[in-house]
């Protein structure tokens, strides 16, 4: 079995935060299973975002901890944010075809497209 990615290197919050948007985004759809699966997964590695207690001490939460202290985060939330991320993108380079908005595009049509025609 391979080593888990937090035994590798730290997970970022980024990386935290985006385990936990996709396992609660999986939680109410068609994929609740694979949703089960992912959380088992990110508390067994410890791979959800960290808590912090009265004295600024970090400590892990499980994933039904971290839905109850994050009521703000609907469901949802993952894909508000790529939603929000085509305009975003559109305004910065316009696309080359109208109507156009895909995760998947490559080369001009690409979302990892800087303003300066560079891909990050």
């Amino acid at each position: 079995m391979a080593e888990p990615l937090s035994a590798q290197r730290p997970v970022s919050i980024a990386e935290s935060e985006l385990y936990f948007l996709i396992a609660r985004y999986l939680s109410t759809g068609p994929c609740h299973r694979a949703a089960q699966v992912l959380v088992q997964e990110l508390e067994q590695w410890q791979l959800l975002p960290k808590g912090l207690d009265w004295e600024g001490n970090e400590h892990n939460r499980s994933y039904e901890e971290l839905v109850l202290s994050s009521k703000h985060v609907a469901p949802d939330r993952l894909l508000q944010i790529c939603q929000r991320i085509s305009p975003i993108k559109k305004k910065e380079i316009p696309p080359s075809i109208s109507r156009v908005a895909s995760f998947f595009g490559a080369g001009r049509q690409s979302l990892l497209l800087t303003a300066k025609g560079n891909l990050i």
